[in-house]
Order: structure tokens, then C-alpha cells, then sequence
């Protein structure tokens, strides 16, 4: 099994230390959370769990909770809780996007089927919604609302913007629906649990929604400047299944406006046959090679920065401190 554990920032030994203890407590109520007599969703169930995974939502989970007691149980159970929902709506992103891995393996469907992938994507979604009602009414609500966002970032997603909408506003909104909303879930959930200080929820749930979003677009540079050994997904699937990238809206924006030979050729093959495993190389080391991902880093850096500014509503400290350094690494990390 890869390790599940993400590095810890440290800025202050003891909070490292604090926050490092309380991973490994969630870790242990991540398997116990999915514990079942039934024998083959023990499997496929604990099948991306035990994968590995960058913890990132737990992580922030944490840090939030560091603002006041961060040794409240209700903040562990809320840590799951946001995993579990990440888990399971990776399930369901690969079946929509016929991913054949995940984090280094086999996807759930590539060896299961679509339908046991799907089911035991609710199988899961059902156990968070369990720990929700665990936790309390808010908490219940906020759940509640983050399904709903993602759900509606996918359905986004699948149809595309609409003529009148702008390509742009359009995929930034499922950024924000897709990832930042279970972000800005997590940020606001450890918060309010540990008891922080009036307002720094809501500065966490904004932080959780801006940083989301660079997230993601330094999700679209990894998922171009890496390779399945190290990022644990196949290089450019996303293109292979039509889903817009950053990069990709850039070329194609770049294209309508100048109609230069490299644009019009890189979307000749983002609009071809990309079946083959050549075809899908070529077309990502055209991108690798284009000013498109530049641009795409730097706006997720700006992003970035954007939601440390948000974080400076916060009292200067260990724990602000943290939370900057672990943007630093959500954005300029290699895998």
C-alpha cells in the first residue's frame, strides 16, 4: 500500500506534530468508516483508500481546526467525512471519464465494471452522509450543499457552456463546484468545530474556494508535465475524453483570434482520433512545449496568491503560517 500520509507543514514542531498525530488518527477512522460484512464492497470500497492519496482535504480539515482546539473529536470525524465524499466522487469521475488508473493503479471500474464503480462510489457517499448527521445539523446542511455543487460541476462539465456563455467563466465555475467547493467544506468545517474564533469560518471557507480553483489549475499543468509513474494518471487523459483544460481553452482562444499554424494543428488533434496511446503522446508534447501551460502555471500562482491574501484576515501565528506554506505546496507540487 502507498503511504496515504502527506507531508506535514512545518513551520512550528509541536503544531507539526499535533496535526501529524491527528492523520494517523483519521487514517484509522477512514478504514473503520467503510468497515462492512458485505464481502465485495470490503474491497472495492477500501480500493483508492488504500491506494494512497495526498490527504489534502484532511489536511486543511486540521490546520482550520489548529484556529481553536484542534483536539475536538467532532474535527476527526469531519476530517473523514470530507475524504470519504472526495473518495467517492472519484469513483464516478472515472467511470464518466474512462480512466484506466488512479493514483498509480487500476481504476475501480477498469476492474470491477462501470456499475460496481458507481455503486460503491454511493456506498460511500452514504457513509459520510452518516458521519454528517454524527457531527450535527450544520454540518448535515454543509455536506448537503457541497454534494449538490459537485454534482452540478460534473453535470456542468459532461454538457459544456452554452453559446452565449463564455468558455472561461464556465470551466473556472466547475473548478470552483467540483474541487474548491469540498475544499472550502473542509476549511470551514474544521473551523467551526474546533471552536475558532468568530469569523474565521467564513475566512476558511473562502480561502477553501480560491485555493480549490489553483488547485486545480496546477492540476491541468501536473496532468501535462508529468507521467503516470509519478503523477499515477495517464498523461492527457482528459484530452483523450474531450474534457477542457486550461491550457486547452488558451489554444483554442488563440486559434479563433490568430489563426497561427500551431494552434490550428494542435486543435487539428484535440478534435481527432487520440484512441492510440502515440496520438495521445504527440498531442501532450505539443502542449508540453506550449506557451498555453506557462500561462496556466502562472494564473495558478496568481490564484494562489489570492487566497493567501485571504488568509491574512487571519491572526498572524503558527497556524497562518501553516496554511500559507500549504498553499505553497498545493500549487508547486510535482505529483
Amino acid at each position: 500500500m502507498t503511504s496515504s500520509l502527506p507531508a506535514v507543514p512545518v513551520v512550528d514542531e509541536e503544531l507539526a506534530t499535533r496535526v501529524a498525530d491527528r492523520l494517523e488518527s483519521i487514517e484509522d477512522r477512514l478504514r473503520a468508516s467503510v468497515a462492512t460484512s458485505d464481502d465485495m464492497t470490503r474491497w472495492t470500497a477500501r480500493h483508492l483508500m488504500d491506494a494512497g492519496g495526498k490527504r489534502v482535504r484532511p489536511m486543511l480539515v486540521l490546520l482550520a481546526a489548529a484556529l481553536g482546539d484542534i483536539e475536538e473529536d467532532s474535527v476527526l470525524d469531519a476530517a473523514v467525512l470530507v475524504e470519504l465524499t472526495h473518495l467517492a466522487s472519484l469513483y464516478h469521475d472515472d467511470v464518466m471519464d474512462s480512466a484506466p488508473t488512479r493514483r498509480g493503479t487500476d481504476s475501480a471500474h477498469a476492474l470491477w465494471g462501470n456499475n460496481v464503480a458507481i455503486l460503491t462510489g454511493d456506498f460511500l457517499f452514504a457513509r459520510a452522509s452518516a458521519l454528517s448527521a454524527r457531527i450535527g445539523p450544520s454540518a448535515v446542511t454543509l455536506h448537503s450543499e457541497t454534494f449538490e455543487r459537485l454534482c452540478l460541476g460534473q453535470l456542468h462539465e459532461t454538457v459544456g457552456p452554452a453559446p452565449q456563455d463564455d468558455p472561461f467563466e464556465h470551466y473556472i465555475s466547475v473548478l470552483s463546484d467540483k474541487t474548491a467547493s469540498l475544499l472550502a467544506l473542509a476549511g470551514e468545517l474544521g473551523a467551526i468545530l474546533a471552536g475558532a474564533p468568530a469569523g474565521a469560518g467564513d475566512i476558511m471557507r473562502r480561502y477553501g474556494e480560491k485555493i480549490g480553483v489553483a488547485f486545480q489549475l496546477a492540476d491541468d499543468v501536473l496532468d501535462l508535465g508529468s507521467d503516470a509513474a509519478t503523477s499515477g494518471k495517464t498523461p492527457g487523459i482528459d484530452l483523450r475524453e474531450g474534457v477542457p483544460t486550461m491550457p486547452t481553452l488558451l489554444v483554442r482562444r488563440r486559434a479563433s483570434q490568430e489563426g497561427d499554424a500551431r494552434s490550428l494543428q494542435i486543435i487539428e488533434r484535440l478534435d481527432g482520433d487520440l484512441s492510440s496511446d502515440e496520438s495521445l503522446a504527440e498531442l501532450v508534447a505539443l502542449l508540453q512545449d506550449d506557451p498555453a501551460l506557462e500561462t496556466t502555471r502562472e494564473l495558478a500562482q496568481r490564484t494562489a496568491d489570492e487566497s493567501v491574501a485571504i488568509l491574512e484576515e487571519l491572526p498572524a501565528g503558527v497556524v497562518r503560517d501553516a496554511l500559507i506554506e500549504f498553499t505553497r505546496t498545493l500549487v508547486e507540487r510535482h505529483r
